[in-house]
Order: structure tokens, then C-alpha cells, then sequence
């Protein structure tokens, strides 16, 4: 059997931190079993589904780098045929016209509240023949079995049996002749050859439904593995209080695709304790049994810990590219090297891109910063050291970095000192911190002339 899974999302926002895990594990599912990954937008409810919507859950899944197959697919192009195959089991006496109106369903179920009964509606329509005087438009209703038990193999959560008699003749087709979720999904996944439905454990009970609708259509079953949900730090289900919840929430506050997708990976999967898995690994080791059932707790530091692992690995043009674009004076193409430079010698440090933008702001010319208290006392201290300093670089004609060490450390048999004397002060003139990123001599360096001398003045 060819794999064949979906990622299904309402547009009805962003795409949600949750909802990319899912999309995830799809694809992972999918190219392990060298199957597809389709995207079917479910956008049947009109009053929440926006063009915007949907253009955020694409462009989150193209910068997480999940490329769906083929063509991706919206659920309002389908409602002919979700209304076709309701009508089809209405025929084959699997479904029936319900007439009980809106008034009578608050009714019975505040009578069942009010006796502390759990609601399951028992239509009197079921077994009826088609009411003609009837003012209320009726819904189709799915004649569900009475007796025995319907039973998944959920390829995490294991084997569930439910009681058919606790569950209700669900709505097919609303009365306006709208189809209801329950309906659309079966009828689109057995149009689309869906072969596993993967999704949030929140949708686990539908499960129990839609295999009635398969059987009564006599469909074959999907496998469906439900996965738990993802929780704040504090147990409760992921929210905005925990933090971003936006998949390019991420992008913007400095994380890289690859890193996200690591994280979100060892977020209820695992493979041994292997926690820096590389695409390849990934897709070559990716299977549903090493989903755990319990929900998994975000943890910002350690996503951090693999940007950080991702950006020190990542090439410095990509690197470059990603920093350009943040900088409010942008690069030019001469200046390129020099900041290809500094990039290198700063990605071992950083763990989000907007401090690697930080540190090469430092690098551009006429930057300044305000000290700090610490940092200023030192520099008002040694404002005589950073007076000759200022001088030796006046002379100094050959602006390299052999040249600058070679000068330096005259300076210092002539004045009887050691870098470390003149190093914090230096830097912190220089870079308006005691604690910036590079060695001294590349941070001279890379500066150039003019600008060291004239934040000297500065400093002075």
C-alpha cells in the first residue's frame, strides 16, 4: 500500500506551533514510506476562513521547509459532493431527515443538565417517515449502529472500544444543506486516498465517528494515530502566556527552519537520546511507534540550545543573508568580507540571529552605543592608556591584522605591559561593551582606521 497522509488546518488564523508539529510528522510519515504529503485547506466555515489565513499557513509551511505534493486543496470546492454522498446514505437507509428543531435540542439537553445526565440525543425522527407539514427545515442524520462496539487501532494511543450506544446519529448536512467536519473530512480523505489521518489527540474521539461514516459507506478505514497535544512549562495546554505560539513568530524572533523542525521533532518523538537529529536521520528514522502518549512539555531553553548548535554549524553567506536582511543600514557588496569575518567569529556565541544582527550593527560605521556604569568607570580610569593607544594607531600605516599584533605588542615591551592591561578598555571604547564578541586584534581590524580612532575620540 502506497503511504498517502494530509495535513489538514482550518484557516481561521496563523499556523500554530501544535499545528507544525503535526504538519511534521505527516511529511517525516510520509517520506520515510516514500509516500505523499498533501495539504487540504479546510475552509468551510466561511465566517472565520480568510484569504490571510491561508496565505499564513503557507508561507509558515514553506519557511519550516515542509512542501506539500501536487496542488494543495480547499474543502469549500467539495461541498457538492459532501451533499451527494449524504443523500447517497439517506437512499441506502444509513442515514434519515431529522425535524427536531433548535428549540427542542436546548431543551432536552438543559433537562438533561438540570437531572445531571450526560446529553446523548435520541432522535424520534430515526425510525419516522418524512414529516410533510413539518415547518422545520430537517438535517440529515447519520443512522448509527445501536449495538455492539466500534473499535480503533490507533497506531499511538493503541486499541480503544467505544460503545455504539454512546454515541449519537451525528449530523451529516445541516439544515441550510451545509455538510458538517464530520462528514467533509471522510468524504475528502476517501476522495484524496488518504491512507493514515495523523493528527492532535484533540480530534481522537472524532475517530469513533468517522469510522461509522466509512462503514456505512463501506469505505475502508484509514489508520489514524493520534498524537498528544504540546503544553506550556507549566502542564497547561500551549498558549500565548507560554510564549510565541505562531510558527513565523519564530522565524521573527531569530530561530532557524532547521532548528524549529529538530525541536518540534523531539517534541513526543524520540529516537534513543539523540537530540541534534539532522533532516536526513530524520526522514531515514522517523516511524509512529516512538510517538510517546503523554503530552510534551515547550521548553524555550532548550530550543535555544539547538539554534545555537544550528547557527554555529550554518554556512556564513546563508548566515550573511539572514543578518542583511535585518539591518537597518544594510550592507554593502564591498563591505561583504569584512562582515562574512565577523560573522564567523561570532556565530560560536549567539543563540538567535537578532544578537548576531547586534553584533555587526557594531561593526557599521558611526555606530554608537551608551556604556554602562561598569564598563565607563574602567574607561575614565585608563584614559590616559587609550590616549596612547589612539596615537600608536595614528601611525600605524599598514591596517592588517599581523601589522596591528606586531605594533601592539611593541607598545607593550615599551610600556611594560600585556594585552590583558589594555584589552578590556580597548574593547569596551571600541565596541561600547566589555563583553562583545573576537579577538582584539580582529576587532581592530575589522573596524579599520578611521573608525577606531574616532570612537577612541569618543570614549575620550
Amino acid at each position: 500500500m502506497s503511504v498517502v497522509v494530509r495535513f489538514a488546518p482550518s484557516p481561521t488564523g496563523y499556523l500554530h506551533i501544535g499545528g507544525a508539529r503535526t504538519a511534521l510528522f505527516n511529511y517525516l510519515f510520509a517520506k520515510n514510506n516514500s509516500g505523499k504529503f498533501l495539504l487540504r485547506i479546510e475552509d468551510t466555515d466561511k465566517e472565520r476562513s480568510t484569504t490571510q489565513a491561508i496565505d499564513a499557513i503557507l508561507q509558515g509551511l514553506d519557511w519550516l521547509g515542509l512542501k506539500h505534493d501536487g496542488d494543495y486543496i480547499l474543502q469549500s470546492k467539495n461541498i457538492e459532493r459532501h451533499s451527494e454522498v449524504a443523500h447517497k446514505l439517506l437512499e441506502k437507509n444509513q442515514a434519515y431527515l431529522c425535524y427536531t428543531s433548535s428549540e427542542e435540542l436546548d431543551e432536552m439537553r438543559q433537562n438533561a443538565e438540570k437531572n445531571g445526565q450526560v446529553f446523548r440525543f435520541k432522535s424520534p425522527w430515526r425510525d419516522k417517515i418524512m414529516s410533510q407539514s413539518s415547518t422545520v427545515k430537517p438535517v440529515i442524520r447519520l443512522k448509527a449502529p445501536l449495538e455492539g462496539s466500534t473499535i480503533i487501532e490507533d497506531l499511538v494511543q493503541g486499541k480503544t472500544e467505544v460503545k455504539n450506544n454512546e454515541l449519537d446519529d451525528l449530523v451529516l448536512l445541516r439544515s441550510d444543506g451545509s455538510p458538517t467536519y464530520m462528514l467533509a473530512v471522510v468524504v475528502d480523505d476517501h476522495d484524496m486516498d488518504i491512507t493514515h489521518v495523523i493528527r492532535g489527540d484533540d480530534h481522537f474521539t472524532n475517530g469513533f465517528r468517522q469510522k461509522i461514516i466509512y462503514q456505512a459507506l463501506n469505505w475502508n478505514v484509514p489508520q489514524f494515530a493520534h498524537i498528544p497535544l504540546i503544553h506550556g512549562a507549566d502542564g497547561a495546554k500551549m498558549s500565548k502566556r507560554h510564549g510565541a505560539t505562531s510558527v513565523i513568530e519564530y522565524k521573527n524572533l531569530g530561530y532557524l527552519p532547521e532548528a524549529v523542525r529538530n525541536y518540534l521533532l523531539r517534541l513526543g518523538w524520540s529516537h534513543g537520546n539523540d537530540e541534534i537529529i539532522s533532516d536526513e536521520q530524520a526522514i531515514a528514522l522517523f516511524n509512529m511507534s516512538s510517538v510517546g502518549k503523554s503530552p510534551s512539555r515547550f521548553d524555550f531553553a532548550k530550543l535555544n540550545h539547538l539554534n545555537k548548535h544550528y547557527i554555529k554549524n550554518k554556512n556564513n553567506d546563508d548566515l550573511f543573508f539572514l543578518v542583511n536582511e535585518l539591518l537597518d543600514h544594510k550592507i554593502s557588496n564591498e563591505n561583504q568580507q569584512k562582515f562574512l569575518k565577523i560573522i564567523n567569529f561570532s556565530k560560536e556565541k549567539v543563540e538567535l540571529i537578532p544578537q548576531l544582527v547586534k553584533i555587526c550593527e557594531i561593526y557599521q560605521e558611526n555606530f554608537h552605543e551608551k556604556i554602562n556604569e561598569i564598563d565607563q568607570k574602567i574607561i575614565d580610569e585608563k584614559k590616559l592608556l587609550l590616549t596612547n593607544l589612539r596615537d600608536l594607531f595614528l601611525e600605524i600605516n599598514d591596517w592588517g591584522h599581523d601589522s596591528i599584533k606586531n605594533n601592539l605588542d611593541d607598545f607593550c615591551k615599551k610600556h611594560n605591559l600585556k594585552i590583558k592591561d589594555f584589552g578590556p578598555v580597548l574593547r569596551i571604547a571600541l565596541t561600547f561593551s566589555s563583553s562583545s564578541a573576537g579577538g582584539i586584534f580582529d576587532v581592530i581590524e575589522l573596524l579599520g582606521k578611521n573608525e577606531v580612532i574616532s570612537r577612541i575620540n569618543l570614549a575620550l
